[in-house]
């Protein structure tokens, strides 16, 4: 009993709400930011634009 009782409070924790569902454009919203202060910290611009261009060669553009 004590199980069930605790992976009720983890699972709350974590999810904050009951939805569990998010928009789209909200997750996206939570994550470019951080994704560009990763490219710009770790300079990682280069390496973006020459897997961009490789996804873009593959798929015939």
């Amino acid at each position: 009993m004590a199980d069930v009782a605790r992976q009720g409070r983890k699972a709350f924790a974590f999810n904050g709400h009951e939805s569990g569902t998010r928009h789209p454009l909200v997750a996206a919203a939570m994550v470019l930011p951080l994704a560009a202060v990763l490219v710009f910290v770790f300079g990682g611009w280069d390496q973006l634009v020459a897997q961009a261009s490789s996804v873009g060669a593959m798929l015939g553009r």
